[in-house]
């Protein structure tokens, strides 16, 4: 993404309210060690490297666009 980091599209999803519990899956093709740590802790849901089975991007992507009540701050 040219304009935004993930982490940077995370804040902006994270601070609208009618956002707030979207689940968020971090993907990445340039995974490193203590990264799965940090997404995590950034408020990502999941944590995903390429390359990557459909079922498994299925899995965490079904049902599409899932809105849940907000994680407790």
């Amino acid at each position: 993404m040219p304009e935004m980091d993930g982490y940077a599209v995370l804040r902006e999803i994270r601070s609208d309210p009618a956002l707030r519990g979207l689940r968020v899956v971090a993907l990445t093709a340039f995974a490193m060690q203590g990264d799965r740590e940090r997404a995590l802790e950034a408020g990502f849901d999941d944590y995903l490297t390429k390359p990557v089975s459909v079922a498994k991007l299925k899995a965490q992507l079904d049902p599409p666009a899932e809105i849940r009540p907000p994680k407790p701050e």
